[in-house]
Formats: structure tokens, C-alpha cells, sequence
């Protein structure tokens, strides 16, 4: 260790009291390595960014920290935002993932998800379309950036009964006052549920995210650049596997008849033993822009590289491994290359170029821009007895070929504002024939806003060829020869959204009504392939959130409504509802902030989207229906100065009424589990 690491660990004791804890329960040396990359960064920087005496420490804190992200330099406002440091939604679990809307996912921490209530698309075109993970990958176009007045670092650890774990540990620190470099790395993990052995691995994601700020001092010249490196490992169980009548020692158990018998949890057994699906992804993204005439004229040029790989593998004939005595290959509907095994991939690589110009006054807000996007696709799969990965060129196999791609686009954005009057337009248009528009119109706290889209399905939904899916343009089962793609049209989408956000007194209230319009809407049928609705269908949605307190007893209450979320290509839950109720407060003369509360989550009967693993996507299915059901939660929270806490007993209401709920056919939830979670912020 140089001398110069060696003082800044010495003398940087959040950074050392880390490296100690990680050393003492990191469950992987994974979760070590960016530790000591923290501590490098720190020695690099330790010059310009050290604290001299102890009293310049109480200066520093959460307001001389300030975020800021890419939305706000493309709009000409660097000053940022002060980070979040309060408690309210720390123990709940959707707020520990990148995206914290309400999700169906496979009942564990990082498992396959999609969002539950409808989302209007506007990503045009070339796309993979294996989003599952997407909640727990970081959008290298988001990511947060800092202007530190002392070195900042952030520490997350929650663990959970069931193996439940996030892992989060970020530092970043000021080079001088024009320029800041950081270092991130979270962890998310699962324990198999369906499992004798509570310790097998269910999931294991890593994330490792490095990030630089500059502006020139003149304040002219901006620049952002992030490398994002996503690694995902999950394996696949298929949900449980309902058993027939069977002996256990002079006992017979009977055979399971009803979902309602399938709430063993440990005692159940999957339909899958063999299979993961593993997801890679990488990202560089740099974005820099100039002020050419004061803040009327800047122009802007962003580079983005991207790659994502998604393998899917099983193997067969391992019939001992599962007590059941079934072969994994039972699970799926043909074998088409290999009864060995199946490993089947996919990779996206993908270049954007985007410049354009930018610019504001007191009232109006305006952006322009022009994108080319470059994109190849690989797939590979594996083919024969014992099996081989062959190129995807062999087209007696039946195997889609490389493709190459390319798309050119052209936007912008345009924004008045007076007063409590505001008009906003944005807008997208992709050769040949896609396209997004937005218009708004705000007035006080009312806001009319409307939405048209036109999309391309994605490069899955085009063409696939696996172990035991295909699909194609004039597919020819004899000759096992595909043409470019299935053939599918352009979804569209329209839709005319009015909200309402009022603030009286202790009261916010939030409302927003939604009428959608989607036509040749491309969906995965009973048979997890992809088809176009001939139909055109109609969703009708109403929110309302309303959050007020009396004296220290908050309230915070959300209601969600769909019309429509039934019929034969979309499947929506009538109605999904989350109350969160607790006591907040100061003990200890002011040394220590808690609160103490409870939060339920309620979601009406549906028939839920079963998963595919090989595909990884999500399809319809009609044979299960999941009651509906109410979920409580007891949490403690607290806060002494930059420690917080949390102790929380999920699903205290198991038993009452029922043992469980299903999330996805077959996969149930989580049972009655502690959690307890620390977040720790250092200022200096």
C-alpha cells in the first residue's frame, strides 16, 4: 500500500469503518473489490479534497451535497438538488430497486418483472425487448452526478429472513470546484424459496458504475461521463410443481388439487432444477455541451455505447437432481435442436450519436436534436447430441442470422412558461414511419396533456430461434429456413390524461384520469408467441394519492383503477390500492428522529401474465386465476444525524384469512419475514 492510499485510509474513517464491515459480512470477494477502488479514488483526490481540522466538519452535510443529472445540464440548470435524507420510504421494498412503480415480478428479490399498470411506450426503434431486469439496472441517462463541498459517501445494507439482500456503497468526491469523480457498486441476492437447502442462490446481481463531472470555470462548457456494468444471474425454478398422492412413510399425502394447497414455501418443489437465465450489460455514455450565445444558444453532442446479452440455459436428463423424478425438458413444449441441454443467446450492441442545440429564457425552454443509432444482433444456440454452439450462419439448424441495423432520428422539445400557465411540447420522429407527440397544457393545478405514439415491435417479437421456440417471417418447418421477420405492424397508441395536483393546507392531493386508445398492439398469446391484435382496445385508468397529517400521525394513501385490463391482449388488475399510516417524532432531547407505522398493499383478482424463462418475456394465460389479496407491513424507522435504520416485519397478516398469495402462476410471494435495513451518509 503507497504512503498516500495508506493516509487516506488512516485518516478516512468512513471509508475505513466500510472496508472493515465488508470484510467481516460481504458474502463475495465481488463485493469487496469496489470497496478498495473507493479507497484509490480517495487517495488520487486527497490533495485537493481533504478536510483540514475538525472544525470545518459540522459545515458539511446534506446541503453543501448537491445532485446533478444529465435532464438538468440539457437544460441549462447546473445548480442542482439537494439528496433525499428523509425516511418515509426506505423500509418499502419496490423503493429499493431503479424503478419503484408497482411491479408482477416472480415473488423475490430480483427476479423477472413488468410493470403492473399500463405504460404508453416511446422508445423507437431497433430494440432487444428482454426487459425483465430492467428494474434493477441503472439508465446510464439518469444516473446521478455531484457537486461536493467535502468527499460524500453512501452506504446501503438491508438483509432479509429469506435471503433477501441489497448491498449499495457509493463515494464520490470534488477534484477541485470545477470537476468530481465517483465510484458505485450495489449488490442485490436471493435465497431459492422452493427449496430444502434455505442457503441455495436464487439471484445474484452486480452492478459497478463509474462517474465524472466537469465544467469549464466560465460555466460555458459541461461534461458528463458514466461506464455502467450490469452483471445478472438468475435462476429459473418455473414455479411449483403441484404433486400427486404419495407416501410418506406410513402417511399419505394427498395430492395437490387446488393452488390453495401450495403454500409450503420450502416444502414445495419447482418445475425447473437446471435452468438460469444470465444478463449482461454495459454502457458508456459521454455527454458534453458549449453555451455559444449566453443561455438562448447551446449546443450538445452526446455518444452512447450499449451492450446487452441474454443467455438462457438448462440441462436435461438429470433426473436425480430433482425429487420429483421428472427431466427438466418435461417443462417445455418441443425440443427443436438438442435434447442435451439448451443454451440459447442473444446479443445487442448498439452506438447513438446525438447533436443538437439547446437553449432558454425567463419563459421558454427549447431543445433540437438529431440521433443515429447503429445496431448488430448476434444469437447463438446450442445444436446436436451432446451439443455444439454453432454461429448462426448454419442455416440447416434453422438459426436467424447476424443482423445489422441502423436508425436515424430527429426531436425536440419546446416549453412556455407565465405564471401559473404553462405549455409543453416534445416530440420524436425515426425513419421511416415511427414517432411520438406530446402536448400540455397546465393551468395552476390543473394539467391537460396528450400523447400519440406509433412503435415497431421489437427484434424478439420480429424473429427468435431457440431450443424450443420459433418464430419468423415465412417460416418453412421443412426446410427450417426463416425470412427477415414476422411481419408485424406498428402499434398505436392515443392517449388524453388530465391530472390534479393541490396542496391545502396539511393536504396533497394528486388525481389523474387517463383514456387510451391502442390499436395492432403485439402481445405473447397462450403459447408464448408473439401475435397482433386484429382488435382495437381501450383502457380507462384513474389515480388519486392523498397524503396529510394530524399533528405527528401522517397518512399517505393511493388508489389505482383500470377499465379494460381484462380482454384478451392486456391483463390489468381492476384495482390495486397502498396505505401507509405512522407516527413521527423526536426522542431523546432531538438526538434521535423515528417513526413507527404500517403500510398495506391490496390487489384485486386477475388472471396474471405466466413467464417464459427461454424467451424471457411474459404471456397471457387464462387456466389461473390469483385471488385477490392484502399484504401489512409493521416498520420502525430511525435517524440519529446521518445513520438511518429500519426493522420491519413483512406480511404480518399471514394466516388471517389465507397462507398465502400468488404473484404469477405457480410463484407465490414471500412468507411473514423480519427485514432490517441500515443507510448510512458521511459528509466528510
Amino acid at each position: 500500500m503507497s504512503d498516500s492510499l495508506l493516509s487516506v485510509f488512516v485518516s478516512n474513517w468512513p471509508l475505513r469503518r466500510l472496508l472493515v464491515f465488508v470484510a467481516r459480512f460481504g458474502s463475495s470477494r465481488l463485493v469487496l473489490l469496489p470497496v478498495l477502488l473507493l479507497v484509490l479514488v480517495a487517495s488520487a483526490t486527497s490533495v485537493q479534497a481533504q478536510i483540514l481540522d475538525d472544525s470545518t466538519k459540522n459545515i458539511y452535510g446534506a446541503r453543501t451535497t448537491r445532485i446533478i443529472r444529465e435532464e438538468d445540464v440539457l437544460r441549462d440548470r447546473t445548480e442542482g438538488r439537494i439528496i433525499d435524507t428523509t425516511l418515509t420510504n426506505f423500509p418499502s421494498a419496490r423503493n429499493w430497486y431503479h424503478d419503484s412503480t408497482f411491479h408482477q415480478d416472480l415473488g423475490h428479490v430480483g427476479t423477472a418483472a413488468r410493470p403492473l399498470l399500463w405504460r404508453t411506450n416511446t422508445q423507437l426503434g431497433t430494440r432487444l425487448g428482454r426487459n425483465v431486469f430492467d428494474r434493477y439496472a441503472r439508465d446510464p441517462a439518469t444516473i446521478p452526478y455531484y457537486d461536493t463541498k467535502s468527499p460524500y459517501t453512501f452506504f446501503r445494507f438491508i438483509q432479509g429472513a429469506y435471503g433477501e439482500q441489497v448491498f449499495e456503497l457509493s463515494y464520490t468526491r470534488s477534484i477541485n470546484k470545477n470537476a468530481s469523480v465517483g465510484l458505485a457498486y450495489e449488490r442485490f441476492a436471493a435465497n431459492q424459496l422452493y427449496a430444502t437447502n434455505s442457503r441455495t442462490g436464487l439471484v445474484e446481481h452486480t452492478n459497478f458504475l463509474f462517474f465524472a463531472r466537469f465544467q469549464s470555470t466560465d460555466g460555458r462548457y459541461h461534461a458528463l461521463f458514466n461506464y455502467n456494468n450490469v452483471r445478472h444471474r438468475s435462476v429459473e425454478q418455473g414455479g411449483i410443481q403441484p404433486q400427486p398422492e404419495r407416501q410418506n412413510g406410513p402417511v399419505t399425502i394427498p395430492a395437490d388439487t387446488v393452488p390453495e394447497q401450495l403454500f409450503g414455501y420450502g416444502d414445495e418443489a419447482p418445475r425447473l432444477f437446471q435452468a438460469t437465465n444470465i444478463e449482461h450489460r454495459d454502457g458508456l455514455r459521454f455527454v458534453q455541451t458549449y453555451r455559444l450565445l449566453g443561455r438562448g444558444l447551446t449546443a450538445y453532442h452526446i455518444v452512447d455505447w450499449r451492450r446487452q446479452m441474454n443467455r438462457f440455459q438448462d440441462i436435461f436428463g438429470l433426473i436425480g437432481n430433482n425429487p420429483s423424478g421428472t427431466d427438466d425438458i418435461n417443462f417445455f413444449p418441443v425440443v427443436l435442436l438438442s435434447r442435451t441441454a439448451t443454451d440459447d443467446r442473444a446479443e445487442l450492441q448498439q452506438v447513438e450519436n446525438t447533436v443538437g442545440v439547446l437553449g432558454r429564457s425567463e419563459t421558454v425552454t427549447y431543445r433540437l436534436y438529431g440521433r443515429l443509432r447503429s445496431a448488430s444482433l448476434t444469437t447463438r444456440r446450442r445444436v446436436g447430441e451432446p451439443g455444439i454452439t454453432v454461429p448462426p450462419e448454419v442455416e440447416r439448424y434453422g438459426l436467424l442470422s447476424d443482423t445489422k441495423d441502423g436508425n436515424a432520428f430527429v426531436g425536440g422539445t419546446a416549453d412556455f412558461r407565465y405564471k401559473i400557465f404553462a405549455i409543453e411540447t416534445a416530440g420524436e420522429y425515426a425513419f421511416p414511419g415511427e414517432y411520438w407527440a406530446r402536448g400540455l397544457a397546465r393551468l395552476g393545478p390543473l394539467t391537460g396533456e396528450v400523447l400519440s405514439t406509433s412503435y415497431s415491435p421489437t427484434l424478439t417479437q420480429q424473429r427468435f430461434s431457440g431450443n424450443h421456440y420459433r418464430w419468423g417471417k415465412n417460416f418453412d418447418p421443412l426446410k427450417s429456413t426463416y425470412g427477415a421477420d414476422l411481419g408485424l405492424d406498428n402499434t398505436q397508441v392515443n392517449q388524453l390524461t388530465v391530472r390534479l395536483d393541490q396542496t391545502l393546507g396539511k393536504h396533497r392531493f394528486e388525481a389523474s384520469a387517463a383514456l387510451i386508445n391502442i390499436t395492432n398492439l403485439v402481445y405473447y398469446d397462450e403459447f408464448a408467441e408473439p401475435v397482433q391484435s386484429n382488435q382495437p382496445r381501450q383502457l380507462l385508468t384513474a389515480s388519486v394519492r392523498h397524503r396529510f397529517n394530524v399533528g405527528n400521525l401522517f397518512f399517505d394513501n393511493q388508489v389505482h383503477v383500470t377499465r379494460g385490463g381484462k380482454e384478451n391482449e392486456i391483463r390489468i388488475p381492476d384495482l390495486i390500492t397502498n396505505s401507509k399510516i405512522y407516527y413521527q417524532g423526536y426522542l431523546f432531547k432531538k438526538a434521535l428522529f423515528g417513526q413507527i407505522g404500517a403500510e398495506v398493499y391490496y390487489q384485486s383478482s386477475w388472471k396474471p401474465y405466466d413467464y417464459n424463462p427461454d424467451t424471457q418475456q411474459f404471456y397471457l394465460q387464462n387456466s389461473f386465476t390469483a385471488g385477490n389479496f392484502a399484504v401489512a407491513d409493521a416498520f420502525v424507522t430511525g435517524d440519529i444525524r446521518t445513520v438511518a435504520v429500519f426493522l420491519k416485519m413483512a406480511y404480518i397478516n399471514q394466516g388471517l384469512l389465507r397462507d398465502g398469495y400468488f404473484v404469477t402462476p405457480y410463484y407465490t410471494s414471500l412468507p411473514r419475514r423480519f427485514e432490517l435495513g441500515i443507510r448510512w451518509q458521511f459528509f466528510d
